[in-house]
C-alpha cells in the first residue's frame, strides 16, 4: 500500500514545496493538502495519513491570519486523538514547542521537528525519522522541569507581559493571594535558570531579565 502524507501549511509557496520535495523523494506516495485548521481536521479522520508535516503556524479558517497559538492547539488536539500518527513538525517557530513539550514526550507515534531554514536533506532526514517512530526534540529549547511546564506560568506570562498587569491584579485574575503570584515567579524563574539573588546584587531588573529569557526560549511570543 502506497504511503500517504499530510501537509498542513498556511503559506500556499511552502506548502507547494514541501509537497514537491516529499514527491521527489517518495514517488509513489500519496499526498494531500490543507492550509488552514477547519480544512485539516475535516479531512485527518478519512484520510487517515502514515505522516503529517505541519506549521505551527497556522489559520484557523480561510481568510484568516496565521498564529502559533492556533497550530499549538491543533497540534495538541490531534496529539491526543491520534497518538500513533507520525508528524513532522516544519516551522520558523520551532522553540514555541516548549509549551508543549510534555505532551511531545508521551507520544506514541514519530514526532521530529525541522526549521524553515533546514536543508531539503535534512528535512527528509526528519521525514524518514518520523515514520520510522522516533521521537527527536532536540530543537526544542531545554528549560529545567521542562517536562512540567505549567499552566500557570504561561498565563503569568500573559497577564505581566502581554496586558502589562502588576501582581496585584494579576492575583485578582488567578484568584490567589499575591504571595501565591511570587511563588509561581518563582517557581518559573528556577525553570528558566535564573538567579535572583545574583541578578539583585549585578542591579539588574528581574522581572525584565525573566521576560527576556522566557522569550528566548519560546515560553512568550
Amino acid at each position: 500500500m502506497n504511503q500517504k502524507f499530510f501537509v498542513v501549511d498556511s503559506q500556499q509557496l511552502w506548502l507547494n514545496e514541501t509537497v514537491q520535495i516529499l514527491r521527489s523523494q517518495y514517488p509513489q506516495a500519496e499526498v494531500i493538502t490543507a492550509t488552514n485548521t477547519i480544512d485539516f481536521l475535516n479531512q485527518l479522520s478519512t484520510y487517515q495519513p502514515d505522516l503529517v508535516v505541519i506549521d505551527i503556524s497556522i489559520a484557523e479558517k480561510p481568510g484568516e491570519i496565521p498564529s502559533v497559538n492556533t497550530g499549538i492547539q491543533l497540534l495538541k488536539k490531534i496529539m491526543l486523538n491520534y497518538p500513533q500518527l507520525n508528524i513532522v513538525v516544519q516551522s520558523a517557530h520551532i522553540k514555541k514547542l516548549v509549551r508543549i513539550k510534555p505532551e511531545i514526550d508521551a507520544r506514541i507515534g514519530g514526532f521530529t521537528v525541522a526549521d524553515k531554514s533546514f536543508s531539503t536533506a535534512e528535512f527528509l532526514r526528519r521525514v524518514e525519522w518520523s515514520l520510522q517512530g522516533l521521537v527527536n526534540t532536540k530543537d526544542i529549547p531545554y528549560i529545567n522541569s521542562a517536562s512540567q511546564v505549567k499552566p500557570e506560568w504561561l498565563r503569568l506570562l500573559d497577564l505581566a507581559f502581554g496586558e502589562g498587569l502588576q501582581d496585584r491584579i494579576i492575583a485578582r485574575e488567578f484568584f490567589v493571594s499575591e504571595r501565591m503570584v511570587r511563588h509561581y515567579w518563582l517557581g518559573l524563574q528556577e525553570a528558566l535558570d535564573i538567579d535572583c539573588d545574583e541578578l539583585k546584587n549585578q542591579g539588574k531588573n528581574l522581572r525584565i531579565v525573566t521576560q527576556i529569557r522566557a522569550r528566548e526560549v519560546g515560553l512568550i511570543d
